[in-house]
């Protein structure tokens, strides 16, 4: 945890990172997205469901991909694919408390809505936790993992790349931190995804390395209390 102890800004990214990926809540927005295309384009399923993934091969994003090709209003889409039950996320104290710990300021880099960032947090026990939401929204609706839209979060929050953190579930959305001068935190889990996921922008497994990440868990709470550890241990040696 050496190479940590000068990092004051903590940048989460939100789905399947700070909420655990085996209570698949994302598979819930995952369908929805599908469902959108079904009923807006008015596609067989089946063809709705290969559209999605293709937009978000090419585009970062599928609502990205949607708005380019067949001008979907954005927050339609999000409203749509953000009514989700979140019933399976249960409160997480010990993330709470380590999330607390971190020195300087925290914020939440999604490529989701701030509403939907604002209800998944309050469940988990967050609320109040971070200093800042940046979401789709705030990025002028350019996904992760675009350059420019790692730039306007740097801007917005006047953020030192060599002092910052990034956490992320998604190897690819790391690159480009990297290449900044952000450390990169790689989120990974054991929980089955489905099975049409581009190989290539899944989310990361236990095992997985990439030379642009620093640092790899499969539990954030835990990391994060290390973390808060180290801290406590230097300070006790000044």
């Amino acid at each position: 945890m050496s190479d940590l102890a000068h990092i004051d800004r903590w940048v989460f990214d939100l789905d399947n990172t700070l909420y655990p990926a085996d209570c698949h809540l994302f598979r819930q927005i995952d369908a929805r997205m599908a469902e959108f295309i079904r009923a807006r384009l008015g596609l067989p399923a089946e063809e709705a469901r290969r559209l999605q993934k293709r937009y978000y091969v090419r585009y970062g994003a599928t609502m990205a991909g949607l708005m380019r090709e067949h001008a979907v209003e954005p927050d339609d889409f999000l409203d749509f694919v953000h009514d989700i039950d979140l019933a399976p996320v249960a409160p997480h104290p010990e993330l709470a408390a380590g999330i607390a710990a971190l020195p300087g300021r925290k914020y939440i880099f999604t490529n989701g809505s701030a509403r939907h960032a604002e209800r998944v947090t309050e469940k988990l026990g967050l609320a109040g936790a971070f200093d800042g939401i940046f979401d789709i929204k705030a990025a002028g609706y350019a996904p992760k993992p675009r350059r420019e839209t790692y730039e306007r979060f740097i801007a917005a929050f006047a953020v030192e790349p060599s002092r910052a953190a990034m956490f992320e579930d998604l190897a690819h959305n790391l690159e480009t931190p990297s290449a900044l001068g952000i450390t990169t935190v790689l989120v990974c889990s054991s929980a089955d995804w489905v099975a049409d996921e581009p190989a290539d922008k899944r989310p990361a497994r236990p095992g997985d390395s990439h030379p642009h990440v620093h640092h790899v868990t499969d539990d954030l709470a835990g990391f994060l209390a290390r973390i808060a550890a180290n801290s406590s241990r230097k300070e006790a040696l000044r």
